[in-house]
């Protein structure tokens, strides 16, 4: 259903590939885009998560050691996280900045770019990380009427849940006061209505399922991608669009930029949720989500009375099926959009990092 929109041609001198010729995997990607926009983006929240208060936050959460609380994973997930990078959003924020480039309304501020990017958008780069950051450290809360005996002592639970408002509240406040620093009505306006998605679109993921495993309602491909949006891409999108906004370009450049966080933050989801289905090494019992995108997919296919009768056999069904291969080609439709926006803005190093982070997350074994 999506093949007509997977079609593109290969573009001539300082024009992008298709996806099918493939690309570099995905840590040369990041390794490379970190070059180009001045140092690691693995440093870009470091002033705030060593900040005296998160300092003394940690040391409270190592009580938790020896109990399942997801706070734990979430905290390994700072210090060490290659498969998932959890900087990727502010790295493609310096680098839209980067290929945009100056506009003609701000040369007279060039003197405050470094590495071609503005001071106040490396300063929103941080802003999307912490904010990004603090949801995920507020969705470490668990429900504790659901625990089990070996998830840990019940106070333990019950303090680490303590600790993961208290820390996602202090990134969440310490973002929206760079925020109003950066002293731009639309760019605040734009961040506050990304937060906003979010808490919408995370309320709706906790309403509908407790469990990941749980059934889904019976919703098509498109209610799916609105829910997508609101949780995973709003964010991204809204932030590539305020970058632009710092730098005044045109309304035309920022829905360009939008467009691209938008489409390649779906792609990154995409591939994401094919992950137990497309895996060489994947083995029957890996866990996925009857929320993922195979899986809706699957379900528009056959129909939602044969789905229910395959539900205990789901995995190899879907893999049987239509749901992995639309799901592929899903992800390399906004793959594809995500290029297409990349077109209007000039030729660059930048831009080149951006496309590779395209390509990479649309290459599957």
């Amino acid at each position: 259903m999506w093949g007509a929109l997977l079609r593109r041609r290969v573009r001539g001198a300082g024009g992008l590939r298709c996806l099918s010729s493939g690309g570099p995997p995905w840590s040369q990607v990041v390794s490379e885009a970190e070059k180009i926009v001045g140092y690691p983006t693995s440093f870009m929240s470091l002033r705030c998560l060593l900040s005296d208060e998160l300092s003394n936050i940690a040391m409270q959460v190592r009580k938790l050691v020896g109990t399942k609380h997801p706070l734990l994973d979430t905290a390994r997930g700072f210090v060490y996280d290659s498969r998932n990078n959890l900087q990727m959003r502010g790295l493609v924020v310096l680098l839209i900045s980067k290929a945009a480039g100056p506009s003609t309304a701000e040369l007279s501020f060039q003197h405050d770019m470094v590495s071609g990017i503005y001071s106040s958008q490396r300063s929103l780069a941080e802003i999307t990380e912490l904010i990004h950051t603090a949801f995920l450290v507020h969705r470490g809360i668990v429900n504790i009427g659901e625990l089990k005996s070996c998830d840990g002592p019940l106070k333990d639970m019950q303090f680490g849940n303590k600790m993961a408002v208290l820390s996602g509240d202090f990134l969440l406040a310490n973002a929206c006061t760079s925020l109003a620093q950066l002293q731009n009505t639309k760019v605040v306006e734009l961040i506050s209505s990304a937060i906003g998605d979010l808490v919408q679109g995370i309320y709706y993921e906790n309403s509908k399922s407790s469990e990941e495993n749980c059934l889904t309602d019976d919703i098509g491909i498109s209610r799916w991608k609105e829910q997508v949006f609101l949780s995973h891409s709003a964010l991204l999108a809204k932030s590539c669009q305020a970058a632009m906004e710092l730098a005044k370009h045109s309304a035309e450049i920022e829905d360009m930029a939008f467009q691209y966080g938008k489409h390649m933050s779906m792609s990154h989801k995409l591939h994401s949720d094919l992950q137990p289905f497309v895996k060489e090494t994947s083995s029957d019992t890996m866990a996925f989500s009857l929320n993922s995108a195979p899986a809706i997919l699957h379900q528009e296919f056959c129909g939602r009375e044969a789905w229910l009768k395959q539900i205990r056999e789901l995995q190899e069904a879907i893999k049987a099926g239509k749901g992995v291969t639309s799901a592929i080609d899903l992800c390399r439709c906004h793959g594809n959009r995500a290029l297409a926006a990349l077109e209007r803005f000039p030729p660059s190093e930048a831009r080149d990092a951006l496309a590779n982070i395209v390509y990479a997350v649309t290459r599957f074994p």
